[in-house]
């Protein structure tokens, strides 16, 4: 789904639309048949007798926890998670239920800078810093893909606003 046109001002464009890279939702959904293969094995493992009705509710309940508390959660975070980079700020919206959001102006940024751990560099994803001149200080994202193309795109737009503004 793109960009809502309505959240941006005159004249700007959105320049780079990302979400959290797809590893961070990998494990939830390797998860997903493997508890549901899990859950089925040991709901016909269950003997015969009395306690068989009480430990198969028992074996649906943990498996549903784990799928809904553990994976659904973590994919709605990552569905809902966003990281937009316009040719006048840059913005970070995230929230299931309740919205977060977070705007900086390309006006404001002093720094822009990535770090990545080995297992970020297989990936090639990383943590993205914007130093801003403001009441907030630095801004991080978080599992950025491809973060050290995001950060030279963030530099060149911030020069080039700065230009504009000249």
């Amino acid at each position: 789904m793109p960009f809502p046109a309505s959240v941006l001002d005159e004249n700007e464009e959105v320049v780079l639309d990302l979400r959290p890279h797809w590893r961070r939702v990998l494990l939830p959904l390797v998860a997903v048949p493997v508890v549901v293969l899990l859950a089925s094995y040991l709901w016909f493992l269950v003997p015969a007798g009395s306690a068989r009705q009480p430990l198969r509710i028992a074996i649906l309940v943990v498996a549903l926890l784990i799928l809904v508390g553990w994976s659904l959660r973590r994919w709605l975070r990552w569905v809902t998670t966003r990281y937009v980079v316009t040719t006048r700020r840059v913005l970070m919206r995230s929230g299931v239920v309740g919205r977060r959001g977070r705007d900086v102006p390309l006006t404001r940024v002093n720094d822009v800078s990535y770090e990545r751990t080995v297992g970020e560099r297989l990936f090639r994803s990383g943590t993205l810093v914007i130093e801003s001149g403001g009441d907030r200080g630095q801004v991080v994202l978080t599992d950025v893909p491809r973060v050290a193309a995001v950060q030279r795109a963030v530099y060149r737009l911030v020069e080039e606003e700065a230009q504009r503004l000249r």
